[in-house]
């Protein structure tokens, strides 16, 4: 992909000192040209990008300067479909088969959760996410108003949904109030900066076309996206024909849900006709290459898929299959696998792999105008990563740099929607000890969910 030197101002504007300037790094912006600008510094006011060029151009003071002492400048990045609050259940049940892992241990442990532990874990969570660079999630649980308080606690932007399905619910109990549920956080975080609401039944396999139809009508209504599981494993695929005599994709056609607001979580098992019908109606995609992988769910088509023009997201789902939260891993991962799938190491490319995780991903959520790039009038999610580390020198493309040498531990800084999260590896929004303290209490109760069934 094309890389070029840029900078842009605000044309007429009197240059007024800025709250904040980031500068002395590499700014990769993200944009359409995938600008690069060596020596760059990005100047915030308030909670928006106001310009964007080299050291020193169109003034440079501040109340804050953040050095970033010769490293890379970058939006910050999104995790497309996770399911926060299971970072309780990390490591709970490794290495069994999918069936297995539900039924003796996840569904045991949820049935038995309330709001706390969801508050909690998310809290945990965002903790993560911000010390490995990224500042938007889109998340699919329980209790997602527990969710959303503990993100804007923790000052990370999100896209939120609770999860409606056929049977009962340990959060909202009857189906039905499912939907009256998701219609309280549509009316209770509308206009939040930072919070914004999705409806999001399970799947296929768990969800009536009645209860996907009644779900796909309150999403239009309130003009919010729609987000499913979508052909995550060859099980699922055997069950939606048995049922339906259709494919996953098919069946969402049969219902009238294939649209530009539907977000495809997984899209691993599709044909060509599957691929043609998304790409015709502008579905987007999140794909989760780790979790895929550790569940051995298989390898959703991700290059043809964007050979067809379709907005594919990078996720990592939640922390019982994965099991971390670090978008860094999830992008190296990501190059790789597609490229010994096609046996061709031109695949999956670190630029396409990159915007996936920043520029492509906020599109996917419909957040393009928001965030995912480093651009004027944009809002300020940025990270640095710190270049100066045995592992990132020499750096000769920084681009492959981000994508195969560097760690979420690498990122130094991290800004959100304006406001400074993380200072020099240092949690700002939160109180990390007192955070991993209540999550480590709460796995003692998982411990005793798990051993009574």
């Amino acid at each position: 992909m094309e890389t070029t030197l840029s900078f842009t101002l605000i044309p007429g504007r009197v240059v007024e000192p800025c709250d904040i300037i980031v500068r002395n790094g590499t700014i990769l912006t993200m944009d359409g040209k995938n600008s690069i600008l060596e020596d760059g510094q990005v100047c915030i006011q308030g909670d928006t990008i106001v310009r964007v060029g080299p050291c020193g151009s169109g003034g440079s003071e501040s109340k804050t300067t953040i050095d970033a002492r010769g490293g890379l400048i970058l939006p910050g990045l999104i995790n497309g479909h996770t399911h926060a609050a299971m970072s309780l259940f990390r490591g709970l049940a490794d290495d069994l088969p999918l069936m297995e892992w539900l039924n003796h241990y996840i569904f045991p442990a949820e049935k038995r959760m309330d709001a706390p532990f969801v508050y909690t874990g998310t809290l945990l969570a965002c903790a993560e996410m911000i010390l490995s660079g990224t500042t938007t999630f889109c998340d699919m649980y329980l209790f997602e108003d527990q969710a959303a308080e503990a993100a804007a606690r923790a000052g990370v932007r999100c896209l939120v949904g609770e999860v409606l399905y056929d049977f009962p619910s340990p959060n909202y109990g009857d189906p039905e109030n499912g939907f009256s549920y998701t219609e309280s956080l549509i009316r209770k975080w509308g206009g939040h900066p930072l919070i914004s609401i999705a409806v999001e039944p399970h799947s296929l396999f768990t969800c009536s076309p009645d209860l996907l139809i009644r779900a796909n009508e309150i999403a239009g209504t309130h003009h919010r996206p729609l987000i499913i599981h979508v052909a995550e494993t060859l099980s699922e695929i055997s069950e939606i024909r048995q049922r339906y005599g259709k494919t996953p994709v098919g069946h969402l056609e049969s219902l009238g849900l294939l649209g530009p607001h539907l977000i495809a979580d997984h899209a691993v098992h599709l044909d060509k006709r599957d691929i043609d019908r998304m790409a015709e109606r502008g579905v987007r995609v999140v794909h989760n290459p780790e979790s895929n992988m550790k569940l051995a769910s298989g390898i959703a088509p991700v290059p043809e898929m964007l050979a067809r023009g379709i907005t594919v997201g990078l996720g990592t789902d939640g922390c019982a299959s994965n099991n971390n939260l670090d978008l860094f891993t999830e992008m190296d991962m990501a190059a790789k696998l597609h490229k010994v799938r096609a046996m061709d190491p031109t695949v999956m490319d670190a630029v396409t792999v990159l915007r996936m995780a920043t520029i492509e991903g906020a599109r996917a959520l419909g957040l393009q105008d928001v965030t995912g790039s480093i651009e004027t009038g944009k809002k300020a999610d940025i990270i640095i990563v710190d270049t100066n580390r045995p592992h990132l020198t020499p750096m000769y493309n920084p681009f492959s740099h981000v994508v195969y040498a560097a760690r979420g531990s690498d990122v130094s800084h991290v800004l959100i929607n304006g406001r400074m999260v993380m200072a020099q590896r240092k949690l700002l929004t939160l109180d990390l000890k007192e955070v991993m303290t209540k999550a480590t209490e709460m796995a003692e109760a998982v411990r005793k969910w798990v051993s009574n069934g």
